[in-house]
């Protein structure tokens, strides 16, 4: 894409060109182009500056909020962005780059959805959400509600991140202490047998054979460790690795429960915004499926498209078929009824984000006390499989 604003297109001649004139024209058409291409090199100088990948939800929820006001005061939106910059640093390391990439596509005559494009940070559902509004003349809720949005989407992915780490962390604790007690604990335990004159065996002598099988083989648990840290990280941080996590969470026994109700979640929050945008149901439904990876919701999508190309009216499509529970399609109803489905759909997103945290609350008080209790028995077996045997011989002794 090049950046520049657009030639106006050349008005009928009324008098004969000269040789002069025509070289004139000439002339001013290669300054034109000349400082179009230096437009173009200039933008592709700033996009290096921004070294980051696509913006996380606090940063989309902060700029989207940011620019809601800039609208809504009346602000011309290239002005908006250039008092923005003097908080750049709420958009992330390079706040600074992607604004100035966004400043100067605007004064090169692109629309405000495809100056963001343009910065290859922002992601596509928020560049496709203000397009749509900048041909509906609403920017303005669009960006309300995108704000709403991602908002949301950061409780959210804040409430599993600590559904995740509490137990990471206990089960690397635990990790830990049986490690050094295989490796460094029970071998000054089997030098204590030696001096008694005994041996150790069963289950002691076990533990003592698997101690000295990792500390002979430490390099190779090492390099384990580093990649099941890599697999973790890629799971973490790229895209492609979350849908992969997100297809394993939707299937796993522990987590599937959440991970329904989450995608249900989003899956009623993105109607919301799409429907308070002033979109038709088809459209609101194809801008929500491109974000939906859950295989159940995305099968239900298709089976609320079709029944609808078959001409079931929207409401009654998403209830035949049971995406939602028995309560939010009560909902549902009522908001068909009353002309008010956004606010339907909002109140449905904000039943299934309340549940979610109710689960992980559950959740989190069963794994505390179960993972305490396992590290306790693991610890206790180990202890009493080294000290009743010692207690045998030292008795003896006596």
């Amino acid at each position: 894409m090049k950046f520049g604003r657009k030639r106006q297109e050349a008005k009928p001649a009324t008098e004969p060109q000269t040789d002069v004139s025509v070289a004139a024209a000439e002339s001013d058409e290669s300054q034109y182009i000349e400082g179009y291409y230096g437009d173009e090199k200039a933008m592709a100088a700033k996009k290096k500056k921004i070294n980051q990948a696509k913006l996380n939800n606090t940063e989309v929820a902060t700029f989207c909020s940011q620019m809601a006001m800039v609208v809504k005061s009346g602000i011309p939106t290239v002005e908006g962005i250039h008092i923005m910059m003097g908080d750049a640093g709420k958009l992330g390391s390079h706040g600074k780059a992607i604004l100035e990439v966004i400043e100067d596509a605007l004064d090169g005559g692109l629309a405000f959805s495809d100056a963001l494009e343009e910065t290859t940070v922002f992601p596509d559902y928020v560049t496709e959400m203000i397009r749509l509004g900048e041909s509906a003349g609403k920017l303005d809720e669009v960006l309300d509600s995108l704000t709403v949005y991602y908002s949301r989407e950061e409780a959210i992915a804040k409430g599993v991140k600590s559904a995740v780490t509490y137990p990471m962390i206990m089960i690397g604790m635990m990790l830990i202490i049986v490690l050094v007690l295989m490796v460094k604990v029970m071998p000054m335990f089997n030098e204590v047998f030696s001096m008694l004159g005994a041996e150790m065996s069963g289950f002691s002598l076990a533990i003592l054979n698997a101690g000295n099988i990792i500390s002979r083989y430490s390099v190779v648990f090492v390099v384990l460790l580093a990649i099941i840290l890599v697999i973790v990280l890629y799971l973490a941080k790229t895209e492609n690795g979350r849908k992969k996590f997100s297809t394993f969470a939707s299937k796993f026994v522990l987590t599937r429960g959440i991970n329904l109700k989450i995608a249900l979640g989003r899956f009623a929050n993105g109607l919301s915004m799409t429907l308070t945008s002033g979109l038709d149901p088809t459209q609101c439904l194809e801008l929500v499926d491109a974000l939906t990876d859950h295989p159940v919701v995305k099968e239900k999508i298709k089976e609320v498209q079709t029944a609808m190309e078959e001409g079931v009216p929207f409401s009654e499509a998403l209830i035949n078929t049971q995406l939602f529970s028995g309560i939010s399609n009560s909902i549902l109803s009522i908001g068909d009824k009353s002309g008010a489905m956004d606010k339907a759909m909002n109140d449905i997103a904000i039943q299934y984000s309340n549940e979610v945290d109710e689960a992980i609350e559950r959740m989190l008080s069963i794994l505390e006390p179960t993972l305490v209790a396992i590290i306790s028995v693991i610890v206790g077996l180990i202890l009493l499989s080294v000290m009743f045997p010692l207690v045998g011989i030292m008795s003896n002794i006596g």
